[in-house]
């Protein structure tokens, strides 16, 4: 990650909340000029009683400048937190649309992402407001060692030979913290990382009796943890002692140069209590320990930010236009994971209205190749197109309305199922979730629901079989040239996938559909077979046509019961069907005898 990256974000977030940041500004100076008048007029009032004058004027002058600074500080305070508000949600915005816009591109772990929520942008967010009260603070200390001259110039020698000491191991304490922070949070984000993943493996971990082994992994980055911790603690400690004993000797060498100036005549007594005010301001930016700390955390949940809103976003398209065809071609295209080229210069030529099942054995890149087409992930080499129009000069609008998944695993969004299903097409009419229901069958249960359609996604009781046939529904609502389904069926019972076939098949029997399985049933059904093998395609025949091949039979050797794939199986009329059409499992494809 570039060193500037952290710098650029916040940057950007101090000019997202620049209107509130000018008015948290302007009342930290107001607070600053207040206290540089302070010292001065309380020396004045000191000097009126020695000299048994008017007390009047100084006194309610001092009272002024005593108001305007508490003014200032309370209303500085309620703009701190206001524009670390508006800047962390700002943040959280930002991040989140980039996250969702990445969607699979990025292998950022869940519980990084949720770590990046919670704690890197509150702690980025909150470096605008405390960038504004440290600048604020350091005018005021260079104003105060100003008035320290001007009132003893001995005393303001005597600081300036001295404090450099204390600003070089603050500085030192700077760099050390930033790190020490940027590893604890590295740490915590491991844990969390962990966490989560145990989390939605729960049920398995307790089947699986692996509950130690579990625990033993959700903790292993504990020590990492704990060491950076202390470290923090340690640079703290370290910095606190260091500079708490640099500023008393400091104190003490200023203030006995200004007694000395007192006992000679050089300075009036109320003199010495404008050094002592003086020579406070200017030393409090050394001491402002906390304050450091939380600029080192700022600057460290920046980076961890800028991170990931470094990672690059697919560009859109400049063609509005849907493409005329729904055919898919592949040309030579590479695509490479962790150094390894999961497709291999890979070509493939899929007619529009076609139907093509994609096997392979487990990490073939089926879902990766299938993936290519919504641009759900990009070639590094080579070109993918769709009715002779490459995917990367659609405008991503178009291209989402042009190529539609439906997934083994749904994820539903909305506020109820109605929604979920719709997600995404407010342009289609309300009846459409409904039709699309029925078809996937998909409506019965929803209707069973306490609330219908109205139920709320997270509220509906459903098993994996009746999520998928949501999740189909929500691609059979979409009209679209391509339709890629990525084992979208495969929690259904023989019967039920029958059903949602035949009824799958009706709507999209003209469409050109690309399928990811691992049931041989499912392949039988479709007019091709893309046998992935080794990055490339080894063939391109229909299911009867490969099944001779030893070869092709062990890519399903997990699947399912041998006599369930022999292609005459799957031509078998079920006893519930009536029509001379031949239903199949096959994903929304049909086959005919």
């Amino acid at each position: 990650m570039p060193a500037t990256t952290g710098g650029r974000l916040l940057a950007a977030t101090a000019l997202h909340a620049r209107r509130r940041l000018a008015l948290l500004t302007a009342a930290l100076a107001v607070r600053a000029a207040a206290g540089l008048a302070v010292p001065v007029l309380t020396a004045s009032a000191v000097d009126a009683v020695v000299r048994h004058g008017d007390l009047r004027g100084p006194v309610a002058a001092l009272a002024a400048a005593l108001t305007v600074g508490a003014a200032g500080e309370v209303v500085g305070s309620l703009l701190s937190v206001s524009v670390a508000a508006e800047a962390s949600a700002w943040l959280r915005m930002r991040t989140v649309r980039h996250l969702l816009a990445l969607g699979p591109r990025t292998s950022l772990p869940v519980g990084e992402a949720v770590t990046q929520m919670v704690q890197a942008a509150p702690q980025a967010a909150a470096f605008p407001a405390q960038a504004a009260g440290t600048a604020v603070s350091a005018l005021g200390s260079a104003g105060a060692l100003a008035a320290l001259w001007l009132t003893d110039w001995r005393a303001g020698l005597v600081f300036a030979l001295l404090s450099p000491l204390s600003a070089l191991v603050a500085r030192r304490f700077v760099t050390a913290a930033g790190d020490a922070d940027a590893r604890y949070l590295a740490a915590r984000i491991g844990v969390v990382t962990a966490l989560v993943s145990a989390l939605a493996g729960a049920r398995t971990i307790r089947a699986a009796g692996t509950l130690d082994v579990e625990t033993r992994r959700v903790l292993t980055p504990l020590p990492e943890l704990s060491a950076a911790g202390h470290a923090i603690w340690r640079i703290q400690r370290g910095a606190v002692w260091k500079i708490g004993l640099l500023l008393a000797l400091t104190d003490i060498a200023v203030l006995a140069a200004a007694g000395a100036d007192v006992t000679a005549g050089r300075l009036a007594p109320g003199g010495l209590l404008a050094v002592y005010g003086y020579l406070a301001l200017a030393s409090g930016l050394l001491d402002q320990i906390d304050t450091v700390l939380n600029l080192a955390q700022a600057r460290a949940g920046a980076a961890r930010l800028g991170a990931v809103l470094d990672l690059p976003l697919p560009v859109s398209g400049p063609r509005l236009a849907r493409p005329p065809s729904g055919a898919v071609s592949l040309h030579g295209v590479t695509v490479r994971r962790a150094g390894r080229r999961v497709l291999d210069r890979l070509d493939l030529e899929i007619p529009d209205g076609a139907s093509v099942a994609l096997v392979g054995v487990t990490g073939s890149g089926k879902t990766l190749l299938a993936a290519l087409l919504g641009r759900l992930a990009d070639p590094d080499e080579g070109e993918v197109r769709i009715g002779g129009v490459p995917v990367r000069e659609l405008d991503l609008t178009t291209l989402h309305r042009t190529v539609v998944y439906a997934f083994e695993r749904p994820a539903l969004t909305g506020r109820t199922l109605h929604e979920a299903i719709l997600f995404g097409r407010t342009d289609l009419p309300d009846p459409a979730a409904e039709d699309a229901a029925r078809a996937a069958r998909a409506d019965g249960f929803i209707r069973c629901l306490p609330g219908g359609y109205r139920t709320p996604p997270a509220l509906a009781p459903m098993s994996g079989g009746q999520l998928q046939r949501v999740g189909l529904a929500r691609a059979l609502a979409r009209p679209a040239l391509v339709h890629v389904l990525d084992d979208a069926t495969s929690g259904l019972d023989t019967v039920t996938e029958n059903l949602v076939s035949r009824a799958v098949t009706e709507r999209l029997g003209d469409r050109t559909r690309l399928v990811v399985t691992h049931r041989p049933t499912t392949a039988a059904c479709c007019d091709l077979v893309a046998w992935l093998h080794r990055g490339r395609i080894r063939a391109l025949a229909p299911h009867a046509a490969l099944w001779a091949d030893p070869g092709y039979r062990a890519v399903f050797a997990d699947a399912a019961d041998a006599a369930d794939a022999d292609p005459a199986d799957a031509h078998r009329t079920d006893a519930t069907d009536l029509d001379t059409e031949q239903p199949c499992a096959a994903d929304g494809l049909r086959h005919t005898s």
